[in-house]
């Protein structure tokens, strides 16, 4: 996902509605580099072939209490710290410490009580009023209270570059006795529930337990199913169970060990050698030979990825919406399914996702079509055709395929395009600064609300650049805008309709590709399943 760069001039985004949510830095995209490995796939879409497609059992006789679970992984953690940390591989580990008011439902739609047992939103549409869940307890046995809540809001809410602008609407934190949380917004603000499900809102103990911040962070107390134990940085992190957590029975596994094998073919052979449990992350072209596998099987989750190409619009001849669809038109995105993720995906019609809540399957997406392709082209400003260049990044594999297809379609477009080759935080850093002319990306959420990648995606305003494209619709920002403060369902639906398929029809991204998110374990596993953003709750699973 695209990153803020200060320096980086963008076309104005008109009249802006005031102290309007501006984020500040690079979310998803910085997953990706931070932590996941360069050209693994991460999380993605609902598919036809999504959901278990496990060739075995999900489980080896009953479940039972304890265990030690093994998690293989290409990246090691970054930090702790849920206020500035964005990569997956971390959070993935602190979210089984730090534990929020409200929760993602299991279809990411929407959210439940978790820390809260009850919320309610004022008539007004300014206030959120949430009751504590009683007996909730922190790691070092310290009881929760709403001074905790008010703490925790407020310290994620005031960090520089870090996860703010997810709470840039918050106005206000009160807390009325020991046991509600009271919380006013500068303006009505749809999304204020699934913010507060974001992993920055974990809750912690006020004043960090007595410690300062780097202290508190570097062996961290929270509320979660699991709590701080080892970190052999590099090599692994072990969690291990919270006995006095507050569903009843749980968790099962007494640690949870993340542990960074870079290898793809090394971390297939621990799991089948019962080293580990789980992959986090097998190769799609190595799914077949995982489900052949005795005591293996595979499951693609659900998520909430897309895969697109982008276009720097501040850069000739990109900012010409004939230069944009021809392009996109020339996309073969049946081909990218079938080459490069083995059949395991589907086209996408749109910047949104499927599992995202407003997502319309009716948005008409470009698909491929060589002649609209040509005939976009003739009525462009670079009619006879033109030289570009591709910022790829160097070591990714699904990358570099992405390019050597579109390098063939374009050619046939009349468009040379050009392949170069940088480091993979260097591409990263390049594109933010707006200083490419065409690369790959892509985005997966982290919130049950299409706000967070609306706003980034279409507001140049927003520190995204409209995904590092410099796009600039002054009556699509306005739609963003109204969408966030829009609370009827029927009529926030109609309104990001609207925005799909005007940014589809601008095609100011060439949508690729929507993708699931693959796992191998072990037949011994029970209920591991991953939520549409990635996340995971592993008090639910067992051995």
């Amino acid at each position: 996902m695209p990153h803020r760069n200060p320096d980086a001039s963008t076309p104005s985004a008109g009249d802006i509605p005031a102290g309007l949510r501006v984020p500040s830095i690079s979310r998803r995209r910085m997953l990706q580099l931070g932590a996941l490995g360069i050209g693994t796939f991460t999380a993605a879409p609902i598919l036809a072939a999504c959901g278990s497609s496990s060739s075995k059992p999900s489980s080896a006789g009953a479940a039972k209490k304890g265990g030690n679970l093994t998690i293989v992984r290409a990246n090691d953690s970054v930090d702790m710290d849920k206020t500035t940390v964005f990569s997956n591989a971390s959070l993935w580990v602190y979210q089984q410490m730090y534990e929020t008011l409200v929760a993602m439902t299991d279809d990411g739609l929407g959210v439940k009580p978790w820390l809260a047992e009850s919320y309610q939103m004022a008539a007004d549409n300014l206030s959120c009023t949430l009751k504590l869940k009683p007996g909730v307890k922190f790691h070092n046995g310290q009881p929760m209270t709403a001074a905790d809540v008010k703490f925790s809001i407020d310290e994620s809410s005031k960090t520089k570059g870090g996860w703010e602008f997810i709470n840039s609407a918050i106005k206000e934190v009160t807390t009325p006795d020991d046991m509600t949380v009271v919380i006013k917004t500068k303006y009505p603000w749809a999304p204020l529930l699934a913010d507060l499900s974001c992993p920055n809102n974990g809750i912690i103990p006020k004043n960090y337990a007595g410690k300062t911040a780097k202290e508190f962070y570097t062996a961290p107390v929270a509320t979660g199913p699991f709590m701080w134990d080892t970190w052999q940085k590099g090599n692994f992190i072990r969690l291990k169970k919270n006995p006095s957590y507050w569903q009843a029975g749980k968790p099962a596994l007494d640690t949870v060990t993340w542990k960074v094998v870079p290898d793809d073919n090394a971390r297939s052979i621990q799991l089948q050698g019962g080293q580990a449990q789980i992959n986090e992350n097998p190769p799609f072209s190595s799914l077949q030979q995982i489900k052949a596998t005795p005591k293996l099987a595979v499951d693609l989750f659900p998520s909430t990825r897309t895969d697109y190409i982008l276009m720097n619009q501040t850069k000739t001849p990109y900012a010409d919406v004939h230069v944009r669809r021809a392009i996109s038109y020339a996309i073969d995105r049946e081909a990218l399914v079938k080459n490069i993720l083995f059949g395991t995906g589907t086209p996408a019609n749109s910047f949104m996702m499927p599992s995202t809540p407003y997502y319309d399957k009716n948005c008409q997406g470009i698909t491929y079509d060589m002649d609209k392709a040509r005939a976009e082209l003739k009525q462009s400003s670079v009619a006879g055709g033109f030289t570009t260049t591709f910022l790829a990044m160097s070591g990714d594999t699904v990358d570099a395929a992405i390019a050597q297809i579109l390098q063939s379609s374009l050619k046939d477009l009349g468009i040379t395009m050009k392949i170069q080759n940088v480091d993979a935080s260097a591409q990263h850093d390049l594109t933010n600064k707006l200083q490419y002319e065409i690369a790959h990306s892509y985005w997966t959420m982290d919130l049950a609300d299409p706000d967070e990648l609306v706003q980034f995606a279409l507001d140049p305003m927003s520190g995204g650049h409209s995904f590092n494209t410099g796009y600039n619709n002054p009556e699509l920002i306005a739609l963003v805008h109204q969408a966030q403060r829009e609370f009827d369902k029927g009529k926030r639906q109609a309104l990001y309709s609207k925005i799909q398929q005007q940014a589809a029809d601008a095609a100011f991204l060439g949508f690729l590709f929507y993708t699931p998110f693959p796992y191998s374990q072990t037949t011994s596993v029970k209920n591991f399943k991953v939520l549409p953003t990635g996340y995971y709750h592993m008090e639910d699973v067992s051995l």
